[in-house]
C-alpha cells in the first residue's frame, strides 16, 4: 500500500467524486480508480458504495481517511522541512539557445544553495529534451512549450514568454517588414525539430504564403551569421540575445508577433520531489535575474534601439 493511495482517498472524500479528485491531483480518472481498487484489495473490503450515479464513501473509507490524515500531514511536513539537506544527483536538459545564458548562473546558485546536490546537464532541442524527460533519461528540462500545450503525461511549469523579431542585415535602412521579407532571401531556423522554428514558419506562411524559404539551418547562430553577412532575413526568437554581439544584425519588432512560451517540464507528479523542486526554484530565480532582454542588451552596449515600426501589410 502506497501513501499516495491514502492521499487520493482523502481527496476523493473531500471533493465528492473520483473525477474531481483526479483533476485536483493532476491524475487520470483511471489512475484514481486503480489506487482505490488497490486499497480495497489490501483491506479486503469495499471503500465506496458504487450502486448510484455518484460513489459514496463507506464507514471504512471515512475511518481510514481519518486515521491516515495526521500521518500524511506529518510526512508532508518532513518532506518540506527546509533545514533537511537536499542531496543526490539530478539531470537537467536545456535547449541549445538558452544554455549559455542559463547554465552558468544555475550551477553557481545550485552550488551555493544546495552543495550536496549534483547536477548533470545536457543540451538539445525542445522535442528531444521533452522525449528524454518522458523516457526517464532526464528529470527536468527547460524547453519551448508546444503551442497546443504539450503532452498531458508531463507537468509544464511556466517560465517566461518571449516574442519573435525580424532580423535583417546591419546596414539595411528599410524598416517595413513586408518589404524587407520580399526583398531578401528568407532564411529559416529548423522548422522540423525546433518549436520556435515551427512557430516562425507558421507565422511567415500566414503572413506571406507566396514567399519561399531560400535556406534553412538547424543552428540558430548559422541563421544570425548569414543575416549578418547580408544574405537574407529571418524571423527568430531572441532567447539568447547576446548572439547579436557575435553576429551584428538589425532587429525589428513585429507588431503581430506570435509568442514563445518557455517552460520547465517534468514527469507528471514529480515536480514536488525534493531535488526537482530545489532545481526548479533555482532555475526560476535565474530566469528572473539573468535573462537579458533585447532592449536591455542594446542599452548596455549603447547601440541603436530595436526598431519599433508600423508593420505594413
Amino acid at each position: 500500500m502506497k501513501l499516495q493511495a491514502l492521499e487520493t482517498l482523502s481527496v476523493i472524500i473531500k471533493m465528492g467524486t473520483m473525477a474531481a479528485a483526479a483533476d485536483a491531483l493532476s491524475l487520470t480518472p483511471s489512475a484514481v480508480s486503480m489506487q482505490v481498487k488497490q486499497l480495497e484489495a489490501y483491506l479486503g473490503q469495499p471503500l465506496f458504495d458504487r450502486s448510484g450515479l455518484r460513489v459514496k464513501p463507506l464507514a471504512l473509507a471515512l475511518e481510514l481517511a481519518q486515521t491516515a490524515q495526521p500521518i500524511l500531514q506529518r510526512v508532508d511536513e518532513l518532506h518540506r522541512r527546509t533545514s533537511e539537506a537536499v542531496e543526490g544527483t539530478i539531470r537537467l536538459g536545456i535547449i541549445n539557445s538558452m544554455q549559455p545564458t542559463l547554465l552558468p548562473p544555475v550551477v553557481v546558485n545550485l552550488r551555493s544553495q544546495y552543495p550536496k546536490l549534483q547536477m548533470r546537464s545536457v543540451r538539445g532541442k525542445s522535442v528531444e529534451l521533452t522525449d528524454a524527460v518522458k523516457a526517464g533519461h532526464l528529470d527536468v528540462a527547460v524547453v519551448g512549450q508546444p503551442e497546443l500545450g504539450g503532452s498531458a503525461r508531463l507537468d509544464w511549469i511556466d517560465l517566461l514568454r518571449l516574442e519573435f523579431f525580424l532580423i535583417v542585415p546591419p546596414f539595411e535602412s528599410e524598416t517595413g517588414v513586408t518589404r524587407l521579407i520580399r526583398s531578401y532571401d528568407l532564411i529559416q531556423y529548423d522548422s522540423k525539430n525546433a518549436v520556435s522554428g515551427r512557430v516562425a514558419a507558421r507565422y511567415l506562411a500566414k503572413r506571406l504564403p507566396d514567399k519561399k524559404v531560400a535556406m534553412e539551418f538547424d543552428e540558430i547562430r548559422a541563421v544570425f551569421s548569414m543575416v549578418s553577412a547580408g544574405l537574407g532575413v529571418a524571423v527568430v526568437q531572441l532567447s539568447e540575445p547576446r548572439t547579436i554581439l557575435s553576429y551584428p544584425v538589425k532587429v525589428i519588432r513585429l507588431e503581430d508577433s506570435p509568442m514563445m512560451q518557455y517552460s520547465i517540464v517534468t514527469r507528471k507528479g514529480e515536480s514536488d520531489i525534493r531535488t526537482i523542486r530545489a532545481l526548479i526554484s533555482v532555475v526560476k530565480t535565474v530566469v528572473q535575474t539573468s535573462i537579458v532582454s533585447p532592449e536591455r542588451l542594446f542599452s548596455i552596449k549603447e547601440q541603436a534601439p530595436i526598431s519599433r515600426v508600423r508593420n505594413e501589410k
